[in-house]
């Protein structure tokens, strides 16, 4: 499982259950906060500038006692940028500002020059909280504003605390002014519209904070994938374990066109920790590709698909870079799908056949369809008009295959499950091959014996993962062979629950 998706009267109702417990709201924030500054820390590994942007409510007692955790325990420089005095907040808030004693608040419109050469320069976001709705009003428009322009152009970086100021986080509207995070850290349970493709381009990056005192609900239509809820893909290897037990991957891919794709592709594999990776590419094709393959990889000439049928695989991988067949490869294609019984990502080319199939083929259980937007509206074009998460639950109750639906928050559908959501990624993974790596990841994922829908789970997370890695290293932009390097930290991340 992964973690539930609740509205906002939802996790009212749990804060009322853990008061009816025992804790009271002093607790509650105290222990929202402090676990604030330590995800934060992870986050931010490096001592950094904190600014905290204040309203009156709880959201900004939370953000007092984080940014407190970061100055005591993490060496942290904090300022302040209330947006009203502090006898105005709530009286946990006024206790929560009262405990950073010498803590600095700025009037930042003559202090930026100081400020900001404090790279690097993290922004907390804690003007409004689940209990607002609607858009900004003065004075918090006008530190909203502030926070973009130090965000577009002095190279700050926006932390909002459990959502983004001005973003419903029961339907995912972004209101007019809303501040537009980088990382949205949400405390105990996700909420509803925050996961919603309508909120994506202000929620940034998704990361779950959790409260032992506010556990998440076992039910929902929606889950978040993060490894804090999540048991799959965490077991270490036995000492004495080998290759045969890794599991075998046939790569059906690549083109005089499109090496790369296949190459990348067989790379995922690699990485992703499968134990024998065969790459079957066109004829014409192999020399170009021999030179750049992985050396632990197998190349194979392979025009007749159907061979594939009599290899002794665990997982079968096709369709990246094939390019435009010819007729009898595309007959060839359409047999293997149909016949072969192995766990199957369809991926690229082969989703496009699907699309033009007459008569359409019929998906089975183990298909594993990865789709970006352009290729789901031609395997689905009636499904269009829907939002992301209909479309994707639409199909899903249609076929019996499991969906990944790529995008900034990758979707992962199969009838009867809960639609999950990925938390991890970064912009900087708006470049060619980034599918294909994670293609041949799925690939390794599911010849572990990850079921198709885990398989699909874990393998968008860790290449989101892995691009955050690589970006907090190296800056962007993140490309497909560079995230590789980084796809096994990525892995260690999940099974430690450190993100």
């Amino acid at each position: 499982m992964a973690m539930k998706a609740v509205s906002v009267g939802e996790m009212r109702r749990i804060e009322q259950q853990a008061i009816a417990s025992g804790f009271s709201e002093s607790n509650l924030m105290e222990s929202a906060g402090r676990a604030l500054g330590h995800a934060i820390a992870r986050r931010f590994p490096s001592p950094r500038t904190a600014i905290g942007y204040l309203g009156k409510g709880h959201n900004a007692g939370d953000t007092l006692i984080a940014l407190q955790t970061l100055r005591d325990q993490y060496q942290w420089r904090i300022h302040l940028r209330p947006a009203f005095p502090r006898d105005q907040c709530a009286p946990l808030t006024i206790n929560a500002w009262r405990s950073l004693n010498d803590a600095s608040t700025s009037s930042l419109l003559k202090d930026r020059v100081d400020i900001s050469a404090r790279h690097p320069l993290i922004l907390l976001d804690g003007l409004l909280g689940i209990g607002s709705t609607g858009p900004l009003r003065e004075p918090l428009i006008s530190l909203a504003r502030e926070m973009s322009d130090l965000r577009n152009h002095h190279g700050a970086t926006i932390v909002s605390i459990d959502i983004p100021s001005g973003v419903d986080p029961d339907t995912g509207e972004i209101h007019p002014h809303a501040v537009t995070a980088d990382v949205t850290m949400i405390v105990a349970s996700p909420k509803s519209g925050l996961l919603s493709s309508a909120a994506a381009s202000a929620t940034g990056a998704l990361v779950i904070v959790p409260i032992s005192a506010l556990p998440c609900p076992s039910r929902g239509e929606t889950e978040l994938i993060c490894p804090q809820a999540s048991t799959f893909g965490k077991a270490p290897r036995p000492f004495d374990f080998h290759k045969g037990n890794a599991g075998r991957v046939s790569i059906l891919a690549g083109s005089a066109r499109y090496a790369g794709a296949a190459i990348i592709a067989t790379l995922g594999a690699i990485r992703g920790g499968a134990g024998l990776v065969t790459l079957h590419a066109p004829t014409d094709a192999c020399a170009l590709i021999a030179s750049r393959l992985a050396p632990e990889a197998m190349l194979v000439p392979c025009d007749d698909p159907t061979r594939l049928l009599d290899e002794k695989v665990d997982t079968l991988v096709i369709g990246p870079g094939l390019g435009l067949p010819n007729k009898r490869v595309q007959q060839g294609l359409e047999k293997l799908i149909i016949e072969s019984n192995r766990p199957t990502v369809i991926d690229a080319e082969a989703l496009n056949l699907l699309s033009s199939a007459n008569p359409p083929i019929n998906l089975q259980p183990h298909h594993l369809l990865t789709p970006h937007p352009g290729e789901f509206a031609r395997l689905a074009p009636d499904l269009c008009g829907l939002d992301r998460e209909s479309a994707a639950r639409a199909f899903a109750a249609r076929h019996p295959a499991t969906l990944l639906l790529k995008g900034c928050r990758t979707l992962i559908a199969r009838n009867g499950h809960p639609l999950r959501v990925n938390s991890t990624g970064t912009p900087e993974m708006a470049n060619g091959g980034q599918g294909d790596l994670l293609a041949g990841l799925l690939g390794a994922l599911l010849a572990s014996g990850l079921s198709s829908f885990d398989a699909a789970s874990l393998g968008s997370w860790l290449c989101g993962r892995a691009a955050e890695i690589q970006y907090a290293k190296h800056g962007g932009p993140c490309i497909a062979t560079d995230l590789a390097a980084s796809l096994g930290l990525a892995r260690r991340d999940w099974q430690l629950e450190r993100r």
